[in-house]
């Protein structure tokens, strides 16, 4: 099974999804200087627009798109089931660093953030999604994961 077969026979654009990457990126790294749990919470509340409700309303994937079309940056369609599953990945890593937030364990958030800048970094400047890796590991051993969503 290689990895550029669509999986759940969903496409998503891989250039909107890596600046949607980049934006997670900048505002974790501002969370991480001002301390403002507010970023964190709009992180989270994007996250969940994109997952469970309608990706089109995300104010995240709407600025993706809009600089997509303003540079002309051409499609490169990827599987959608397994940047879903980096999105969830996302959305455990903004609410795991909340939780460390309000507990008031800096070390521990930074750590996570740390984890989380590194993911997404990787899919912003080398297009490798680890999210998406996952995925095609775990479509091997189940290959009904994810079909439903």
């Amino acid at each position: 099974m290689s990895n550029a077969c669509p999986l759940n026979f969903i496409k998503v654009d891989s250039s909107v999804s890596r600046l949607n990457s980049l934006f997670v990126s900048l505002l974790v790294l501002s969370y991480l200087y001002t301390n403002n749990v507010y970023i964190l919470i709009f992180l989270s509340f994007d996250f969940v627009l994109k997952l469970f409700i309608n990706v089109e309303i995300s104010p995240i994937m709407r600025l993706a798109e809009s600089i997509k079309s303003t540079f002309k940056i051409k499609d490169k369609y990827t599987d959608g089931g397994a940047k879903k599953l980096a999105g969830y990945f996302g959305l455990f890593f903004v609410v795991s660093l909340l939780i460390t937030h309000f507990i008031h364990s800096w070390m521990l958030t930074f750590g996570i953030a740390i984890v989380f800048l590194t993911c997404s970094l990787l899919d912003v400047f080398f297009n490798y999604c680890i999210g998406c890796k996952i995925y095609f590991i775990i479509k091997k051993i189940y290959p009904n994961f994810m079909n439903n969503l």
